[in-house]
């Protein structure tokens, strides 16, 4: 069902069947992170989702996706590059810091998420950029609740970030509604004001998604028409979860736990089951 504004509103079994989707992805990145080493390309991680996600039955949301399609399965970006980087022949190094964003169809429902791992000893600097990220995304998750709007949670990841120093938070891309199609309204952006946006209702399933940089927030999109770096150079962390509300609390449909843990740690409660 949609609602104004192209929302879409889930049945429950609809949201079953996105579950099924979230675990493929969470799954596909367990795997991806158990996996990355230095030596690696960043190709083979995307042989191994690709492998991964089509023995369980479901298929790449990403390939093909757009204009030009984009030729792989996952989008890996490295150190500078934010977002939509494509696998090929880079070599993985020693001290990297790797986005991995996955997507999964089953049965025609979308999961979406999306971490930044370390490879090997990176610098102090590095892995408190990576925290922070993870840590804000989480942040707007738990500020999600019926009866909110989708402001409560951007004001939450921003206010996260700015608390904890001299982060850059990228505009230019946000997270997103999801459902029967990978993108869909509303957006989800990472700075906001609470009580604005699109209102919180049961069947709605959001991406959030922080992009947060070391430095300035300014972008580049490089020659191959997808990957999307930094101006300055600076490293960016991103991280991403899809999850609904249900009438007892929030649900991760991409954590392999649905986020209880995490949710239970920030005091919020679990809608899942």
């Amino acid at each position: 069902m949609f609602r104004d504004r192209g929302v879409e509103i889930k049945t429950p079994s609809q949201i079953e069947t996105m579950r099924a989707a979230g675990l493929v992805v969470g799954e596909t990145l367990a795997l991806l992170r158990a996996s990355a080493r230095a030596g690696m390309t960043t190709g083979e991680l995307d042989a191994l989702a690709a492998e991964n996600i089509r023995a369980a039955g479901a298929k790449p949301s990403f390939l093909g996706y757009g204009h030009p399609p984009f030729p792989a399965t996952i989008c890996v970006s490295v150190n500078d590059e934010i977002v939509h980087g494509i696998p090929g022949d880079r070599v993985i190094a020693e001290g990297d810091i790797v986005s991995i964003d996955c997507g999964a169809i089953v049965d025609g429902w979308h999961g979406d998420a999306a971490v930044t791992i370390a490879v090997g000893e990176v610098p102090d600097e590095a892995l408190e950029l990576m925290r922070v990220t993870e840590e804000s995304m989480w942040r707007g998750i738990a500020a999600a609740a019926l009866g909110g709007h989708v402001g409560d949670i951007s004001h939450a990841v921003q206010s996260y970030v700015r608390s904890q120093g001299d982060f850059g938070i990228v505009e230019d891309y946000t997270g997103h509604g999801i459902g029967s199609a990978m993108h869909q309204p509303p957006n989800v952006p990472n700075v906001g004001r609470p009580g604005r946006g699109t209102r919180l209702v049961e069947g709605l399933a959001l991406a959030v998604e922080p992009m947060i940089v070391a430095g300035e927030p300014w972008s580049r999109t490089l020659e191959d028409d997808w990957t999307v770096a930094t101006e300055d150079g600076s490293l960016s962390a991103h991280f991403e979860n899809t999850f609904t509300l249900t009438g007892s609390g929030a649900w991760v449909l991409t954590a392999l736990d649905g986020g209880k843990a995490k949710l239970a740690e920030l005091g919020v409660p679990y809608g899942g089951h």
